[in-house]
């Protein structure tokens, strides 16, 4: 699975951490890539942020995977990928739990809070651990 931002940083582990490698999962199976896509055409940056600044400009199927884009549903890619999003909040207290998650997937009906930007991780020159965006004193979208 994927690191939860809190426990690659503090070491901190709890069912949210689950929650945010669920999310990112998700993400990657409407997009057909992997949270390491650097997409180069949108200014750069891995899929989170991508699919994130594609949501935030009001163009979130343009994240969708090719092999899928004649045989998808709208209005359930929108579902998951706000799903998707939720589930990879940098505050693990404003993921939703995966009984809500279930409960999103499985509903039509469903009113779920807007996003909230995403941790977003760079990988280092060295190769080693992941720094949030955040703690880079970046406030801007990547």
């Amino acid at each position: 699975g994927y690191m939860s931002p809190e426990y690659a940083m503090h070491g901190e582990f709890s069912v949210k951490s689950d929650v945010y490698s669920f999310g990112i999962l998700l993400i990657e199976i409407i997009c057909g890539k992997k949270n390491n896509f650097y997409h180069q055409l949108d200014g750069g940056g891995y899929l989170a942020s991508y699919v994130w600044n594609k949501w935030r400009d009001g163009t979130p199927l343009k994240v969708l995977d090719p092999a899928i884009v004649d045989s998808y549903s709208r209005d359930e890619v929108l579902r998951c990928l706000h799903i998707g999003l939720l589930c990879i909040q940098e505050d693990p207290a404003i993921r939703p739990t995966m009984t809500t998650v279930v409960l999103m997937l499985s509903s039509n009906y469903f009113n779920p809070p807007s996003p909230q930007h995403p941790a977003f991780f760079i990988r280092s020159r060295s190769g080693g651990l992941s720094i949030p965006m955040k703690e880079l004193g970046s406030n801007q979208s990547t």
